[in-house]
């Protein structure tokens, strides 16, 4: 820019543009993959179901472009961000992120964001798709929080000063319609409220670093019908139990999660060892077919359940940082109430629904550049044995994914 002219008006004229854009940054990346997997037509958490006569695939698992800008007051201090980020692929085009985030300046610890963005729980589902090791998110996350992100509006407590005593410690407090992007609209008044304390990464020597959470959702939807089963135990026998009390109507069916996670971080020759470990548990409202939060009222019976389920992630630098060895295991049981042995059983009422799940992810990935990474894996997913007709045995299910990631 030192090269223009100000003295002439096309000079100052472009001189003012770049001003004006030069707080604005373009990003994006590609993901195009091939899969298989061990039996055709099988239901996979790993992109989407198979078509029925498929067991392998090419597909475009996400195509992201994102415009951030930054704007800076008269102290260069940063007051206002916003991002709007879309992802493309085979499947259409889908809004991801449009919001926007005011920074106080005065303290220099309070931030406000509203719009649609990853709502503050949990580590896994916040992580980005770009920098996420293994293909996809848990069973769980992708069950309970579809899509990561929601509607709504979030307070955060997170000083940016480094002289400050909390510099590592960092709250976020918002409410949220609830259903996220699963849902075109919210359909009832019922918001479910999240909350996120996190301690940020901490140096407890040369070597080791730390860092922790705790999450809380409060929420729930507005109960549609006068039916609602729960999880329970009668005469010896795991089943569901209906209230049908007409004072159901209205009220709000709940979802209630908690869930806490550790990461620790040893530098090494080679690079890096990372272990991560989250678990989550508490009640979900849903339906027979599906533990999934609905995406509009239900008109039929909801089904409340206690759930749990975790994430646990080693990962290794081999060599160099440019390869990387990788092991996940996830497991998501929707219905605690209930084992495999109990499925299936005359009168139990119980379904293919309350199974749980659990994979163990084997990865390798390749940095090539700063441009281009390569991952290798392969998820071995077991369920559990059940009397259900489909369901006596593990089902074939496994996969492999090879992706190619291009970023920019």
């Amino acid at each position: 820019m030192d090269m223009i002219d100000t003295s002439k008006d096309m000079g100052r004229g472009m001189l003012s543009m770049y001003k004006k854009f030069d707080r604005i940054y373009i990003t994006g990346y590609l993901q195009p993959q091939f899969q298989w997997v061990q039996s055709k037509g099988a239901k996979s958490f790993g992109g989407g179901d198979f078509a029925p006569q498929v067991n392998n695939r090419y597909m475009l698992r996400r195509g992201r472009l994102r415009f951030d800008y930054a704007r800076l007051n008269a102290d260069n201090q940063l007051s206002v961000y916003f991002a709007f980020q879309f992802d493309g692929s085979e499947r259409g085009v889908f809004i991801r992120d449009f919001w926007g985030r005011v920074f106080e300046n005065k303290w220099q610890v309070f931030c406000f964001t509203v719009g649609m963005f990853a709502r503050p729980f949990g580590y896994e589902v916040n992580m980005a798709s770009a920098d996420r090791e293994s293909p996809e998110r848990g069973r769980m996350s992708q069950l309970l929080m579809k899509t990561e992100r929601d509607l709504g509006a979030m307070l955060t407590f997170e000083p940016r000063r480094k002289d400050h005593p909390l510099h590592h410690f960092k709250l976020d407090v918002g409410l949220f319609n609830g259903p996220g992007l699963s849902s075109p609209a919210d359909y009832d008044s019922y918001k479910d409220l999240i909350a996120r304390a996190s301690f940020k990464p901490y140096a407890l020597s040369k070597k080791l670093s730390f860092s922790a959470g705790l999450s809380f959702l409060h929420g729930g939807f507005l109960q549609n019908t006068r039916y609602m089963y729960r999880a329970s135990q009668l005469n010896g026998l795991k089943t569901f139990t209906i209230d049908s009390s007409l004072s159901n109507l209205n009220t709000e069916a709940p979802r209630h999660y908690a869930g806490a996670d550790v990461q620790i971080k040893l530098k090494h020759k080679s690079g890096f060892t990372e272990l991560r470990a989250e678990y989550w548990q508490g009640t979900q409202t849903a339906t027979a077919a599906t533990s999934e939060t609905p995406a509009a009222l239900l008109t039929e019976p909801s089904y409340v359940r206690r759930f749990n389920g975790a994430f646990v992630y080693l990962l290794h630098n081999i060599v160099n940082t440019h390869h990387q060895l990788g092991v996940k295991y996830d497991w998501y049981d929707p219905n605690t109430r209930a084992k495999g042995s109990d499925i299936g059983k005359a009168g139990s009422g119980l379904s293919a629904t309350d199974l749980k799940y659990s994979t163990l992810g084997l990865g390798y990935i390749y940095y090539i550049n700063d441009n281009l990474k390569l991952v290798l894996w392969y998820d071995i997913i077991k369920n559990e044995s059940t009397a259900l007709t489909g369901y006596t045995s593990d089902l074939k299910d496994d996969l492999l994914t090879c992706r190619l990631q291009f970023r920019f």
